[in-house]
């Protein structure tokens, strides 16, 4: 996956609608162009006259607890927004095989992975991620991160090249779930771009 650019906000990969009935079309218009346009703003204005205006985000998290807290609360948020975006489709996909054996190496079966994600969303007190990532140790690791942080940033408990997150700020989902955050996390599993994620396993 290339560099996030953060000189203009990347357009959201589909329709508004595209994800529909898992993500309703207001929902995702509201979350894009609203919640991470505002992320995106507020990161200019952070990172301008600073020594990390115009330097990719990949390199400035690893160094994110010299940077104050607006760079990483809205870089985080513009980053992390991306990144969700540029893991939903609509349509069947799947793990490719080494993808597959990565995940069952790590956690016995898919379907238990499937627990251990869906249980680190459904659990995040307040707002933030879950995340999967390659750990360290070259293994996959779920893991989930608090607001706006994620496994990229040195003050992260968990550190990792993440390969898909789900966003369970309740902005994601409540004008279609309400406070039903379980019901969104299972119903996410039916827009994951596994053959984006897979590319994203296959560059680590």
């Amino acid at each position: 996956m290339e560099k996030l650019n953060v000189s203009s906000l990347p357009e959201l990969p589909f329709a508004y609608d595209a994800l529909e009935p898992i993500m309703d079309a207001r929902t995702v218009e509201i979350h894009y162009d609203k919640h991470h346009r505002t992320y995106f703003n507020n990161y200019l204005n952070a990172a301008k006259g600073t020594p990390y205006e115009n330097v990719p985000l990949e390199e400035v998290f690893p160094v994110i607890s010299k940077a104050g807290n607006a760079i990483k609360n809205h870089g985080g948020g513009f980053y992390n927004h991306w990144f969700f975006w540029n893991s939903l489709g609509k349509g069947k996909t799947e793990p490719s095989p080494a993808l597959m054996a990565a995940i069952e190496e790590a956690f016995e079966s898919f379907a238990k992975f499937r627990e251990i994600f869906s249980n680190a969303a459904k659990s995040q007190f307040g707002s933030g991620w879950a995340w999967l990532i390659v750990g360290k140790d070259n293994k996959l690791a779920v893991t989930s991160t608090l607001n706006q942080e994620n496994p990229l940033m040195d003050i992260a408990q968990v550190r990792g090249l993440p390969l898909l997150t789900i966003d369970v700020w309740e902005h994601a989902y409540y004008l279609k779930y309400q406070n039903r955050r379980a019901d969104f996390v299972e119903a996410f599993w039916d827009i994951i771009d596994w053959e984006a994620v897979s590319k994203r396993f296959e560059k680590v």
